[in-house]
């Protein structure tokens, strides 16, 4: 007997079949705590997804010299179309105040109320430090200052932006975009199962088996980020979900298929499957491989956030694929021919993909395949000349968000402030952050009381609002 055809009995045997089922079950224990922390293991800050040797990201090693790397810079914007009243000053400068009792701030990193020339707007500069949680604290900050910047408004309208309004709101979309994803996914692979196998209990089956394996790997994912130093941010998590369970089911449509053959072939079910995986199990272990290499490659990107975009995903193909092919088919045998209901496939009875649109188009192809195959790689290389006009210039912060989060509509009313002044108004704001400075025509430099330095900043408005996302 061959070492794959003993190695194919062992998910497929009588008895053996209830060892790979117990051995999931243990790893299911295990994974799921680990899994739940993976999304706290994130690292979504800007130096997490900028490369390595950029400047920017030597800047950021500098700075936190001499502040903490978790600093978020916060500018609330206050505004009344028809003019700020009094009550509305004193309301800004009374937020002011209580925003130097929230948590992670300051009382000395408050700067404003800054009032625009023409009375409409008004603005508050804060700096907060988010502590161990960074990034990931932004949204509970921001929702503390919104809150008192929001109390007794009378019509007064107010917006957070700055990197904290943003970082809070990308934390906010960021984080139902899991669930987002997992569910699509999960319907569009149970639609797909169900319109294949035409069976209202088989699909259970795939889709079990791959939510162990999406489990298993976010934990093996985990703890590589929390002991190996492996980076982790939204981005690839959110992918994983969605090639996990693509790879998934695409590896159990394989199975399902080759195992439905062999049942009208052999009379014992364990006997047809440990034919379905040698047949099957080569072509995808091959498809797997060549997949995971290709993601390995993304190791060598210079951007951080697509050098560690391949480990991760490599796991979840690796993990995907064990999983078809232990997992499924111990659960396959174990279920008798009716879980195929209302096609069961009986022993002797004829093979259905003999007929067909799709038989035909495989006999087709069978006797002229180097014509079909040289005509297809034409096809798609002609289609693949569009990419010769692609221009990828990348998307500002507001096109980053499908509606109008607060920081976007502060961002706006920001450039209105701006506006505000090169229609001759003036204003004076006092940071420490180079990318609020950014907005202003001149830059002094005080040291100690004395005029060190003057410039113009070169980097423009948008500067202050990076893409922690999107780098």
């Amino acid at each position: 007997m061959s070492r794959l055809r003993r190695i194919a009995e062992i998910p497929a045997g009588s008895w053996t079949k209830w060892v790979v089922v117990g051995f999931w079950v243990v790893v299911l224990v295990v994974a799921f705590p680990l899994s739940s922390k993976l999304n706290g293991a994130e690292k979504n800050d800007a130096k997490a997804w900028l490369p390595a040797n950029a400047e920017s990201t030597k800047v950021l090693d500098v700075q936190a010299h001499f502040q903490s790397p978790n600093i978020f810079p916060a500018v609330v914007v206050y505004e009344r179309s028809s003019g700020l009243t009094a009550a509305d000053r004193a309301k800004a400068a009374a937020d002011a105040r209580s925003f130097a009792g929230v948590h992670g701030v300051s009382p000395g990193q408050v700067a404003g109320p800054i009032p625009a020339a023409d009375g409409k707007a008004i603005q508050t500069i804060l700096a907060v430090n988010l502590g161990k949680q960074g990034w990931n604290g932004a949204a509970k900050a921001a929702g503390s200052i919104r809150a008192i910047a929001r109390s007794h408004a009378n019509g007064l309208t107010s917006h957070i932006a700055g990197p904290l309004g943003y970082a809070a709101d990308s934390s906010k979309v960021l984080k139902g975009i899991d669930s987002t994803l997992l569910y699509s996914a999960l319907a569009i692979v149970i639609v797909i199962l169900l319109i294949t196998y035409r069976s209202p209990v088989l699909w259970l089956l795939p889709v079990l088996s791959v939510g162990v394996a999406l489990i298993t790997a976010e934990a093996v994912i985990y703890l590589l980020a929390a002991h190996a130093g492996l980076t982790v941010n939204a981005q690839s998590a959110g992918i994983l979900y969605v090639l996990v369970f693509g790879a998934g089911t695409d590896y159990a449509l394989l199975i399902v298929a080759r195992y439905r053959e062999e049942l009208r072939r052999h009379d014992r079910r364990h006997a047809a499957m440990a034919e379905a995986l040698r047949r099957a199990g080569p072509a995808i272990i091959a498809s797997a491989s060549a997949v995971i290499v290709a993601l390995l490659t993304l190791f060598f990107a210079d951007l951080q956030s697509t050098k560690d975009l391949g480990p991760v995903l490599a796991i979840g193909v690796a993990v995907g694929m064990f999983s078809m092919l232990t997992l499924l088919p111990a659960l396959l045998v174990a279920f008798p021919r009716g879980v195929f209901w209302p096609y069961r496939p009986s022993y002797g009875s004829a093979e259905p993909t003999t007929r067909g649109v799709w038989a035909r188009v495989g006999w087709r192809i069978a006797p002229r395949p180097r014509i079909v195959w040289i005509t297809t790689a034409v096809i798609l290389g002609v289609l693949a000349l569009g990419l010769t006009g692609l221009k990828a210039h990348g998307l500002t912060n507001a096109q980053g968000f499908r509606g109008h989060p607060d920081s976007v509509t502060g961002e706006t009313v920001l450039r209105l402030l701006r506006g505000h002044c090169d229609r001759g108004g003036s204003g004076i704001l006092v940071t420490h952050d180079p990318r609020f400075a950014a907005w202003a025509d001149r830059v002094v430099f005080l040291r100690d009381g004395r005029v060190v330095d003057q410039t113009r900043p070169t980097a423009g408005p948008e500067s202050l609002l990076p893409d922690p996302v999107r780098h």
